[in-house]
């Protein structure tokens, strides 16, 4: 059953479909603004409510859930579909284009949440957290593996490759070159700023490899079995941009090998993860759930965001961040 904030319908109210379910932190943040939103909740895996809502929707506020062109021609009211978050590869743009229909997203807003997500799986991994956890639950004290103290290091005595060099990768690097850390980066050409590097070159000379893609169809499989044969033995590869952007058989190849120590993982190929996904019963992986974007401090703005383009709808104004113009 769909979830209404109620609303008073006035002719000035904006109809959203959004694809959630909302904790009381965001009813209570959108409570002021229903007296003009019509909001209908939906989780992501409830299908009849999504297709029962879809026609009526002028806005869908759209989290992971893939908007196909099918669901696009259903949507008879549609003016914009608003993406909570930066990638916009979940939603068919070119029949929204053709349709006349805006896709939004927001630049930056998840960077400080995904960034320190980033530096908590590269620490989870580079000290291989998961181990101790659960030796320690097990009874163990001093740890019983004599190579602790010959594999696991610190962040400031690494040189960390940012791949990409968005508002994320830039929060990355303020962080970890806080932490003493070399920083290197690369992108689609040399910026000219110091520490960019060929990917290829970057690869070769970093401890950590953090990646801070789109997926686009030139960075599908940018990691595939070439790439990470290039990487140190000993080096940890962190992604929280998309999962395709790696070859996922050729990591858990390098991870079961030798040929890279660890990786610290918070999308996959196939969301959510597959239970046969081989990455589930490799010891050194630490996966997270597509969840380092996700929290208050996020959410908040996230729908300061959102709203902020139902209200330029409703007044006639023209939108923000709309990628298809």
């Amino acid at each position: 059953m769909a979830l209404t904030v109620a609303s008073s319908r006035k002719r000035s109210s904006v109809r959203v479909l959004a694809h959630f379910v909302p904790g009381a932190k965001v009813t209570e943040f959108l409570a002021p603004e229903t007296d003009w939103l019509d909001i209908r909740y939906c989780g992501e895996d409830d299908d009849d409510t999504y297709y029962r809502e879809l026609p009526e929707a002028e806005v869908i506020w759209h989290v992971l859930r893939p908007i196909s062109g099918h669901d696009l021609e259903q949507a008879r009211r549609l003016r914009l579909v608003h993406k909570m978050g930066a990638g916009v590869n979940t939603i068919d743009v070119d029949t929204a284009t053709r349709l006349g229909i805006a896709v939004a997203n927001m630049p930056g807003a998840n960077a400080p949440s995904v960034a320190e997500g980033a530096v908590l799986l590269m620490l989870a991994a580079l000290r291989r957290l998961p181990a101790l956890d659960r030796a320690t639950r097990d009874g163990e004290g001093w740890p019983s593996d004599p190579s602790l103290g010959e594999t696991v290091r610190d962040i400031g005595g690494c040189t960390v490759g940012l791949v990409g060099y968005g508002n994320i990768a830039k929060s990355v690097e303020t962080v970890v070159a806080a932490m003493g850390a070399q920083v290197l980066h690369t992108s689609s050409r040399d910026d000219g700023r110091p520490g960019w590097r060929s990917l290829p070159d970057l690869l070769a000379a970093s401890d950590i490899v953090s990646l801070h893609l789109p997926l686009t169809e030139k960075t599908a499989g940018l990691l595939d079995r070439e790439a990470l044969a290039r990487m140190k033995h000993d080096a940890v590869l962190v992604n929280t941009s998309r999962g395709a952007v790696v070859d996922e058989d050729a990591l858990v190849d390098a991870l079961r090998t030798g040929g890279l120590a660890a990786a610290g993982l918070d999308v996959f190929a196939v969301e959510p993860i597959p239970a046969d996904n081989a990455l589930l019963s490799l010891d050194n992986v630490v996966l997270t759930p597509h969840v380092t974007w996700y929290t208050v401090d996020t959410m908040r703005r996230y729908l300061e965001h959102a709203v902020d383009n139902c209200r330029r709808i409703r007044d006639g104004r023209k939108l923000a961040n709309v990628v298809n113009e």
